[in-house]
């Protein structure tokens, strides 16, 4: 496939190496396709795609003008940005709870620790919220499915990673914007649905009975027809451009951009991962370095030290995700590949 470049040579060096595995992986049969981004301040930018889009039932190919379901991409792209501005212009207090928003929130308990909760803790993944819970499970409507999140009394752990966090940010980002997720703008270069002809199609669905192209893989997302945590679309394009956008500082303010990098765990960030021990983006990042995942099998790295962003996504899923696609070490060959001096 031809790249899409306007890269130094010294880019171009960087890229052809880190290429390879993408490549390796769809040769070896471990996933479909992929496309593959790098955006540099200094050096431009160049992307790549190989494979296939779709497999199952009718073969397409990968171009790097396919539209990805970017899943938990969207928890960084759409609401910790969001978020965050909202925050710098003193709509929200991070450290305010969630109540301020969604006063409702276990509204017959008023000592309930859902109600103690707040923006900054849901942020980082710093609450008694359970890992995975399946919403869907429990009906379609979208209306009951919020009535339930909102007045379920859940189970209190550790704190995990949990989407649970970021569905009650988008809820909080609905009840100021008057609009469901999916009436709001989602940025420059996203959607939140795509072309079926020309997305990456995910898995053959148990639940909806169907391979998923251009509609939101995630079943809860689906479930609450937009929610905060899942369901953005977008291209190569657009995720290196809103990438370029931090690094350049035109995408969100200096204050917002400073708490993307500032540690809340020993892995979490405001809304982002940055590096730890055995970390999906490789071991050669930059201290200076922010990521995060998305279970469809995308990826998004942010260096700022370097000046550097790399995006790998593929439709790992594709038609099935109970298969060992090798997206962890795919992931780290990659980004080591890119940082490797």
């Amino acid at each position: 496939m031809k790249d899409k470049v306007s890269a130094s040579p010294e880019l171009a060096a960087v890229f052809e190496r880190a290429f390879a595995p993408l490549e390796q992986s769809v040769i070896d049969r471990r996933i479909p396709g992929g496309v593959l981004g790098i955006v540099d301040l200094k050096y431009g930018r160049i992307t790549r795609a190989v494979g296939s889009a779709q497999v199952v039932p009718v073969d397409r190919p990968m171009t790097v003008d396919t539209w990805f379901d970017l899943a938990s991409l969207t928890k960084v792209i759409f609401t910790t940005t969001r978020i965050l501005k909202l925050a710098d212009e003193g709509t929200i207090d991070l450290d305010a709870p969630l109540t301020t928003l969604l006063p409702d929130l276990r509204q017959y308990n008023a000592e309930a620790w859902e109600r103690k909760i707040t923006f900054r803790q849901c942020l980082g993944h710093q609450t008694p919220f359970p890992g995975v819970e399946p919403i869907y499970t429990y009906g379609r409507d979208p209306d009951l499915l919020r009535a339930f999140i909102l007045q379920r009394e859940w189970k209190a752990g550790p704190p995990v990673y949990s989407d649970i966090n970021f569905i009650l940010l988008g809820f909080a980002l609905e009840r100021l914007a008057k609009k469901t997720i999916r009436e709001i703008d989602p940025g420059p270069g996203f959607a939140w649905s795509a072309d079926p002809e020309n997305s990456a199609a995910t898995e053959d669905c148990a639940w909806r009975q169907r391979i998923l192209s251009g509609e939101v893989h995630d079943e809860n997302c689906s479930a609450l027809q937009g929610s905060g945590h899942a369901g953005l679309f977008g291209t190569v394009k657009s995720v290196l451009d809103y990438a370029e956008s931090l690094l350049d500082g035109t995408g969100a303010s200096g204050n917002a951009i400073t708490l993307m990098r500032t540690p809340l765990s020993n892995r979490r960030t405001h809304g982002w991962e940055h590096p730890y021990a055995d970390w999906w983006g490789g071991n050669l990042c930059s201290s200076g370095t922010i990521g995060h995942t998305g279970f469809t099998g995308t990826s998004l790295l942010i260096d700022f030290d370097r000046g550097r962003a790399v995006t790998l996504l593929t439709n790992r899923i594709h038609p099935t995700r109970h298969f060992d696609s090798g997206i962890l070490p795919l992931r780290q060959a990659v980004c080591n590949l890119v940082n490797q001096t």
